[in-house]
């Protein structure tokens, strides 16, 4: 009893703390990434769309500002852009634990949740976690459209009597008319897939792995089909999983049974290249014309319950609309920030062209903003933008053109104390080709994240960092000869909160 008297007035204090406008001012607070009114937030969970309203369901820790306790925290949002906080969706309870899952529509009332005309359960597929003894898979159901739930009263529904087990990620497979589930086996690192006509009963189809990057445990999978762009009517079949800390994806052919992947099972693809993008899963129940839409967790397991944030700790990455092309003979996941998000952009503060030797600071500073860069590419030379800068401290993110890479550097930008292993992975690089000699980056900057889209989408990178408010210019720079900026459109960016 204690227990949910202290849960109840955690709810009634974040609450109000959502509703209170200084609780979204603190140092470091992103102001157009989702984040918690208070306390610990990982992993994305039951992203959904229904009767016109994205459902974002988190893990979430009700007592505090580290991993722990972890329960369904939920918010929801009419346009991706601005979030309503709701109250806690699924508590933990007694010695289990709600961990990641996925969340679906039920029109066809396959459940029998629905006794009554007009409703349509929305249920949560999740796994019960009991630390250090077993994982399952559970699942909670919703008749008010996600306001309430009520968990099912035969749970487990999959149960192999595992440690770990864990992830389920589920949707409806129109063509063979069933659930599917993708669930991991994390150490083995294993992809397995289920089928079921109504989400209780489940059986096995099909396995997929080890394959890719192998080097750490398993989680999160997510199975879904995605528009090849530019190909009106084709599409292709995306795995996406975390191998922790970070994640990759595989693209090829899903037959209601099993996934086949149709790039070589040896290369690492990855959904972001930055040391801050984490168990990214994608919306369910989207409009038929809607392009699948992402959104991951911003940190990373190395240093996560450390990073200098209060009271709350972590954010989601900005929704991302996903398409696949071919390059090079190889399927590509192409990223962008969902276009409703240029709704956040004021007017530009700076736009122009620069011939750029050495380092070139703008006229504008700032730590929340919107940026469109396009360079030509000049041989043996590193090129790009620095920011966060005062006096010595800066992140970069440049372009080495001798090696054909883009990197983020963050070794000299603000605090780095508060974990060893922050300031040991301060720098990422990945392979990157100028599109006719010329690299576009579009980054975002949101105080303590920046996210970078190269090349329209082709390549992209998170990361954190935590700069103090004075440390916010920015520069353009050109080492080992001279660069030509062809666009330079900087934009702040307003707030959600």
């Amino acid at each position: 009893m204690r227990l949910y008297i202290l849960l109840f007035a955690v709810l009634i204090l974040q609450k109000a703390n959502a509703q209170n406008a200084p609780f979204y001012q603190e140092t470091f607070r992103p102001q157009f990434h989702f984040t918690p009114p208070i306390h610990w937030m990982n992993d994305p969970n039951g992203l959904v769309y229904h009767k016109g309203e994205y459902h974002l369901f988190y893990q979430f820790n009700p007592f505090g500002n580290r991993w722990g306790h972890m329960s369904w925290g939920h918010a929801v949002s009419k346009d991706l852009v601005y979030w309503q906080h709701l109250p806690l969706a699924i508590p933990e309870e007694k010695d289990t634990m709600i961990f990641s899952g996925s969340c679906v529509v039920d029109a066809q009332n396959t459940t029998g949740f629905a006794t009554k005309p007009g409703e349509v359960p929305m249920v949560a597929i999740y796994t019960g976690h009991i630390e250090g003894k077993s994982q399952s898979q559970h699942i909670a159901y919703s008749l008010d459209d996600g306001r309430t739930w009520t968990k099912y009263n035969a749970n487990p529904v999959l149960d192999l009597g595992k440690k770990d087990f864990r992830d389920p990620s589920v949707f409806w497979y129109a063509p063979q008319k069933k659930w599917v589930m993708s669930v991991v086996w994390p150490f083995e690192r294993q992809v397995k897939f289920y089928s079921s006509p109504n989400l209780k009963d489940w059986q096995l189809t099909g396995s997929f792995g080890p394959a890719g990057d192998t080097s750490g445990i398993w989680e999160c999978p997510t199975l879904f089909e995605v528009p090849v762009k530019d190909q009106p009517g084709k599409s292709k079949w995306v795995l996406m999983l975390s191998p922790a800390p970070y994640m990759q994806y595989f693209v090829g052919e899903f037959d209601g049974t099993a996934f086949r992947n149709d790039n070589t099972g040896t290369k690492v693809y990855r959904p972001d290249y930055g040391p801050d993008y984490y168990a990214a899963i994608v919306f369910n129940n989207l409009p038929a014309a809607h392009k699948p839409v992402s959104i991951g967790w911003v940190n990373n397991w190395n240093y996560a319950n450390d990073i200098p944030t209060t009271p709350w700790k972590s954010a989601m990455s900005l929704p991302r609309e996903l398409t696949v092309k071919k390059m090079n003979n190889e399927w590509t996941m192409l990223q962008e920030p969902v276009d409703r998000i240029e709704s956040l952009l004021a007017k530009p503060v700076y736009s122009g062209k620069a011939v750029v030797t050495g380092t070139k600071p703008l006229s504008y500073s700032g730590q929340q903003w919107d940026m469109e860069c396009e360079f030509t590419v000049a041989s043996l030379t590193k090129a790009g933008v620095k920011f966060a800068m005062a006096k010595d401290k800066y992140a970069e993110i440049g372009y080495d053109a001798a090696r054909k890479i883009l990197y983020i550097d963050r070794t000299k930008a603000g605090e780095q104390d508060f974990n060893p292993a922050f300031a040991k992975q301060n720098r990422y690089e990945t392979a990157l080709n100028p599109i006719n000699g010329k690299i576009r980056l579009h980054i975002l900057y949101d105080n303590s994240i920046v996210e970078v889209y190269a090349n329209e989408g082709e390549t992209v990178m998170t990361a954190q960092l935590f700069p103090h408010w004075n440390e916010s210019g920015i520069a353009l720079f050109s080492d080992g000869s001279t660069t030509s900026f062809n666009k330079i459109i900087i934009r702040p960016m307003r707030s959600i909160w």
